[in-house]
């Protein structure tokens, strides 16, 4: 008899291309939920029809998504991973979960790095790695706050933090344009002001963007750093494709703060 220690939860909506494949990747004897801010299509249909047991919470942003997993959706686990329906976690995640974290009370948070996938192709370099994410908890320990882009998440900073080798793969873009500019032109508006959450662990990363604050040449330096610093060259156009698809992201950041001077 397999003892449950972890509980998979999945955000949606609208996720009927990458539900499936998310998850056929998760072990069947872990249970599944899924908490979705208002679907329209057939990603409920799926949900249910893959045994998950389905929460509806309209969006209120990564951290508050999370911590209503985690509070109000009856989860009795000692551990939660949470998993976005475009991300994909390998047998060898679960693996090392049950051999080195599962009975371990070191952490309460692990921080899992992500590799990025443009179009169905593994970026290599440009996306500058690692990037780290907060992704499996203690489920009575770990609470999530927004960061200081005002739309991504951290954790309090009185979790016990660690950092997990293995990465999880995040199909994250597959050549909807159009979709992911509408996207990121309300992620710029929240990005305008960085401004650190207190409290909130912080990744180097977050700090180093704080620190450079908001100018026009920051525009610039993000082509230069994913195409040229981070050898995005040598992921071939699709490394291209990243650095403007970042660059012009930035330069829309810079934009809307100009506009609310």
């Amino acid at each position: 008899m397999i003892t449950t220690l972890l509980t998979v939860v999945v955000l949606t909506k609208n996720e009927e291309k990458n539900l499936p494949r998310c998850l056929r990747a998760i072990p069947r004897h872990y249970p599944v939920v899924i908490i979705d801010s208002g679907s329209n299509d057939a990603t409920i249909a799926i949900a249910k029809n893959n045994g998950c047991t389905v929460f509806n919470n309209p969006w209120a942003g990564f951290a508050k998504q999370r911590n209503f997993a985690i509070d109000q959706c009856n989860i009795t686990t000692p551990w939660i991973l949470f998993v976005d329906a475009d991300e994909i976690y390998r047998q060898e995640f679960y693996d090392w979960f049950e051999s080195e974290i599962a009975a371990s009370d070191s952490c309460d948070v692990i921080l899992v790095p992500s590799i990025l996938y443009l179009r169905g192709k593994r970026l290599n370099h440009a996306p500058g790695y690692p990037i780290f994410h907060p992704r499996l908890v203690r489920r009575e320990t770990a609470r999530f706050v927004t960061n200081h882009t005002g739309h991504g998440e951290s954790v309090i900073d009185t979790c016990r933090i660690a950092y997990s080798k293995i990465p999880y793969e995040h199909y994250f873009y597959h050549g909807e344009i159009i979709e992911w500019m509408h996207k990121h032109i309300d992620k710029a508006a929240q990005e305008v002001r960085l401004k650190p959450t207190t409290g909130a662990v912080m990744t180097k990363r977050g700090q180093l963007s704080v620190w450079l604050g908001r100018s026009a040449i920051r525009s610039i330096a993000r082509f230069i750093y994913h195409f040229v610093f981070r050898c995005g060259f040598l992921d071939g156009f699709e490394g291209f494709e990243f650095a403007l698809m970042f660059t012009w992201y930035e330069a829309t950041i810079y934009l809307q703060a100009k506009a609310n001077c």
